[in-house]
This record gives structure tokens, C-alpha cells and sequence, in this order.
């Protein structure tokens, strides 16, 4: 399936519940779940209880924060559960140091991940790069198996396609909200434009402006609300050059939505694309 599931939901609750939460979704079908990192859990251990309570389901950090970390913590941690959950665990890597350029940091962090001489066996890994900017995504495309995007249009899923190139894989996050209540998905679209700049910026290179906040027409192009639309979404992603789509159900409380990744079960079942690779 290339619908996954993306989640700050597992924050704050019981790890039994998370693991029994990130069985089911396995148990739905979902090809990959992805977890969010800001406040709760450390990004590979939790990453790492949720590949040991399941058995085909891929986990993925989305995304670990590179300045949380130093690079051969990071190196060490990718090592290590890529060898002991083959084809399983994606590194989703990204971040800001404060006072330095993202461009430039990343590309030192990883250049000190690579350099690193650790004495655990190296098996195949699976790295994306969270990326907005046509420098991240290049960058991205260049150094890893592709972007993992966040909060973003249609239309900057074909721009990330055409600057990666046909090679690179594009995972891409859509916010979604079962039933009607645009309010929630309002919500949603307002904590990012206020606390994120970075966000602000991306949707400058499409036409969005300030006049634009809280419009209609912004909401409706970062939230798809209901089903019909949630689906058609989907396929809009696939359509523009995305091989994943993973989605972030709102619900407007903190509870893990089951209820409705049940019902999201279906989406995308029948469309396939190709798995990760590199």
C-alpha cells in the first residue's frame, strides 16, 4: 500500500496502549507508520518499541531532530535497528540548529554521520531528509534515498519531484479530518503559520500570502476534510510524483485515532508504488 500512517498521537500515553495501537495499524495494512518527534518520546527508542511489537509494519521517524543529537549517536541508532529489523526502519532526519544555515548544517551532519567508524555490523539503511526548499530537497536527492515533506500543496509535491529527479523517493505528510469540522482543520493550519517560519516561507513560493491565513482556500489546500476528498487527495499526490503518502488524522483532542485510521484502512489499498530503496 502506498498510504501510511503519521502520528504525534503516541505522545503521553501508555506504552502498552502505543503498542498496541501501532499493531493494529499493521494489522489495517498501513505500509509504514511515522512518528513525529517535539516533546515525547526519543525518536529510535520509540522507534524501536514499535518494530518489536510488530512484525511486517515499517516504522519511520518523522523526523528524528538532528540537533538533538550528536551524529555518531544518531549513526549508531540507524545502525542498529536497521540491522535488527531489516527493510523496516526509515530514518526521516531534519531539524535547525540554532544561529546556523539548514543547508549547510545538514550536509555537516551528515558528512560526520558518514565518517563515523562504528564496530556494528553496517546493513542497508533507509535515510530520507526532511525538506521544504529546492537546495534541501537537491540536497536530499543527492545524499540520501529522498524527502520526507511536511504541511505542504499539491503542487509542491510536482516542484519536489521535478528537483529530485525520477530516482529520489518522495514520501509525503497529509493532514486529513474525518466528517466535516473544518474548524479543526483551521486549527491545525493556524499553529503552523504562527510558530513556524520556515512553513510561511514554503507557501510564499506558491501564491500564499499573508492574506491568505486562515482562508478557505489555504486550509483546503494543506487539510483535506472528509473522505471523498481525503481519497481524492491521495491520488492528487501520487498523480504529481509522490511514491508515499502518509496521513495525519486531527481530531481536535489527543487521543489515539484508531476509530478513524480504521476507517482510512481502505484508502489508497489498491494503488501501489515502488518501496524504499537505498
Amino acid at each position: 500500500m502506498s498510504v501510511g500512517i503519521w502520528t504525534f498521537s503516541f505522545d503521553g500515553k501508555e506504552i502498552g496502549e502505543v503498542r498496541e495501537a501501532a499493531a493494529e495499524v499493521e494489522e489495517l495494512g498501513f505500509d509504514t507508520l511515522w512518528l513525529g518527534e517535539y516533546l515525547g518520546r526519543e525518536a529510535f527508542t520509540q522507534a524501536g518499541l514499535l518494530l518489536a511489537a510488530t512484525s511486517r509494519l515499517k516504522v519511520a521517524t518523522g523526523i528524528a531532530r538532528f540537533s538533538h543529537r550528536a551524529p555518531v549517536a544518531a549513526a549508531a541508532a540507524e545502525r542498529t535497528l536497521s540491522e535488527a529489523y531489516p527493510d523496516r526502519f526509515v530514518l526521516g532526519l531534519g531539524g535547525h540548529l540554532p544561529g546556523a544555515k539548514p543547508l549547510e548544517a545538514m550536509r555537516d551532519y551528515l558528512d560526520e554521520m558518514d565518517g563515523i567508524e562504528l564496530s556494528t555490523p553496517d546493513s542497508p539503511r533507509r535515510r530520507l531528509l526532511a525538506a521544504l526548499g529546492p537546495k534541501m530537497l537537491s540536497l536530499a536527492a543527492e545524499r540520501t534515498a529522498g524527502a520526507h515533506t511536511y504541511f505542504v500543496p499539491v503542487e509542491h509535491t510536482a516542484r519536489a519531484r521535478r528537483i529530485m529527479g525520477p530516482s529520489a523517493f518522495l514520501a509525503v505528510e497529509q493532514a486529513v479530518v474525518l466528517g466535516s469540522d473544518r474548524e479543526i482543520a483551521r486549527k491545525h493550519v493556524s499553529m503552523y503559520l504562527e510558530l513556524a517560519a520556515h512553513h510561511r516561507a514554503n507557501l510564499r513560493r506558491f501564491g500564499f500570502t499573508e492574506e491568505d491565513y486562515g482562508s478557505d482556500r489555504l486550509v483546503d489546500a494543506l487539510v483535506a476534510v472528509g473522505e471523498d476528498a481525503i481519497s481524492a487527495r491521495v491520488r492528487e499526490h501520487l498523480d504529481a510524483g509522490a511514491d508515499h503518502v502518509c496521513l495525519q488524522v486531527l481530531t481536535g483532542d489527543e487521543r489515539i485515532p484508531l476509530t478513524e485510521w480504521r476507517l482510512l484502512s481502505g484508502v489508497g489499498g489498491s494503488v501501489r508504488k515502488r518501496d524504499f530503496t537505498g
